[in-house]
């Protein structure tokens, strides 16, 4: 990936999280990668995977709605597509990627979570038991 673009670099995380191949997406990620979203905040990309799993059944995919670039600094608004026991439906997202080496260093996701959350229930039943 060394010689990729920093918007192909995150497109290229973007289409594998969200096609749930993990695999291909941990190539995209620095060892350091460092992650902030509404409901995981964490260092390491190992910590960042385990912390995504209960998301890999989930994601059907994403459309990209529309993305900036400045330097080695990539943000990306686009729709990810869940389907779950509760339903299916579409989420819009907006991500801020760093990107050095050719590998993704930070990203910083936003949205909002109750579109998310009514597609999502199981860890909030969970909670209530």
């Amino acid at each position: 990936m060394g010689t990729s673009t920093p918007a192909e670099v995150v497109n290229e995380y973007l289409s594998s999280f969200y096609s749930g191949d993990f695999t291909r997406a941990a190539a995209t990620l620095a060892a350091n990668f460092s992650f902030q979203g509404p409901f995981l905040r964490v260092e390491g990309r190992d910590g960042f995977l385990n912390g995504a799993q209960g998301l890999r059944p989930a994601v059907r995919g994403h459309r990209l709605l529309r993305q900036w670039r400045d330097g080695d600094e990539v943000c990306s608004i686009y729709e990810v597509d869940l389907h779950t026991p509760a339903g299916s439906g579409s989420v819009v997202m907006s991500e801020w990627h760093t990107v050095r080496g050719g590998q993704l260093a930070s990203g910083r996701v936003v949205f909002d979570t109750a579109p998310f959350r009514a597609l999502m229930p199981a860890r909030q039943d969970a909670a209530s038991r």
